[in-house]
């Protein structure tokens, strides 16, 4: 599910930008309902799907503490 999602918490990936956060909750959100593009009927759900799904995101790599590394 989701291969082409990157992991984005360092050491992979240097910095996570805004972009590859949302992008990667963009993919995510069209896998689960599978919408590439959703019907005028369905954008403001999937809308706030893909923000809420940036949101944790986010929360969860300003969370991770990764190992032999120190916090900035």
């Amino acid at each position: 599910m989701c291969r082409s999602i990157k992991t984005l918490r360092p050491p992979m990936t240097p910095e996570d930008g805004e972009e590859d956060i949302r992008a990667a909750a963009l993919q995510y959100v069209r896998k689960i309902s599978g919408f590439r593009a959703p019907a005028a009927h369905n954008r403001e759900a999937f809308e706030e799907a893909v923000d809420a799904v940036t949101a944790a995101t986010r929360e969860l790599l300003a969370g991770i503490q990764v190992r032999g590394q120190r916090s900035s």
